[in-house]
């Protein structure tokens, strides 16, 4: 199929995902495509509502002339699997959560590895991430994870309920950076902090319908800096207990952003004005654009 929708300066996008109603992305890409003189029509699509396996919505949102898709949650990992990868690194992290229909076929990125990047850069500067418990190996886990390798993490330590998904991640990640210091985190390390630089939630719980934290409650520890993945609600029950424990807090909304219009210049190839976008949006900005 061609871009005409693109070529016109009118795309059609949308988020395949569970639970994603509450989800500010048909915003943020609305907002990303009146910055450049656009306009983005942007649907939620939810699999288990029409029917469909990923495969199939996958044939059919490119049948129906989208400009491309953004994949949240539990679909990243197959997204990876089943789209051949516009970038080597969403092979070797083996998820993506961005994809481009072209001609040829649809295309793969990661833009949640390097929104964390960007975002961890603008708020923290030139700190190293020290010795971080990444908490879920999912998609997004594996992402943050390679972009914490990338930006000089001392040591990562992984920790996730499905014991196999874990390891996986750590072969994965010794693979990409062999001079990284991958090891396992048992469950102690849900409520031992101790010795931590940081501690990232990469779990579902706490967002809008997955209440909770993946941390023991009374948890103790020290670190300096905490992320969670989860966006919505801004204000959860992990950002409550690691801000408690003097941790200082980069919201999953940076992510959000910064992945949100990054991925938008890949649809579209363009690049949005970022300060526009925050400003309209209202969202306060962390420091320089990615």
């Amino acid at each position: 199929m061609t871009r005409v929708s693109a070529i016109a300066g009118t795309w059609r996008l949308g988020l395949i995902g569970g639970n994603i109603l509450s989800s500010r992305s048909p915003v943020l890409h609305t907002v990303c495509a009146l910055s450049v003189g656009g306009n983005a029509s942007y649907d939620l699509i939810v699999p288990a509502e029409r029917g469909m396996d990923f495969v199939q919505l996958l044939d059919h949102c490119a049948g129906a002339g989208f400009t491309g898709v953004n994949v949240t949650y539990p679909h990243k990992q197959d997204a990876a699997a089943h789209v051949p990868a516009g970038d080597p690194l969403v092979k070797a992290m083996g998820s993506a959560n961005t994809i481009r229909f072209t001609p040829a076929g649809p295309v793969a990125y990661n833009t949640d590895s390097t929104g964390f990047h960007a975002a961890f850069r603008a708020r923290f500067g030139a700190m190293a991430p020290g010795r971080v418990l990444v908490i879920g190996a999912g998609g997004v886990g594996r992402a943050v994870s390679f972009a914490l390798a990338s930006l000089g993490a001392g040591e990562i330590l992984l920790h996730d309920s499905i014991r196999d998904r874990e390891l996986a991640l750590a072969g994965d990640l010794t693979a990409q950076f062999p001079d990284a210091a991958v090891r396992s985190a048992g469950p102690e390390r849900l409520a031992d902090l101790g010795g931590l630089d940081g501690v990232v939630n990469c779990t579902p719980l706490g967002m809008t319908g997955r209440p909770g934290s993946p941390l023991a409650r009374g948890a103790a520890g020290a670190p300096a800096w905490a992320f969670d993945a989860v966006y919505t609600p801004d204000r959860t029950p992990f950002r409550a207990q690691t801000e408690a424990l003097g941790a200082e807090f980069l919201p999953g909304s940076d992510l959000y952003f910064h992945q949100g219009v990054q991925a938008f210049e890949i649809f579209t190839g363009l690049r949005p004005d970022l300060d526009w976008v925050r400003r309209v949006l209202a969202y306060p900005g962390s420091g320089p654009a990615p």
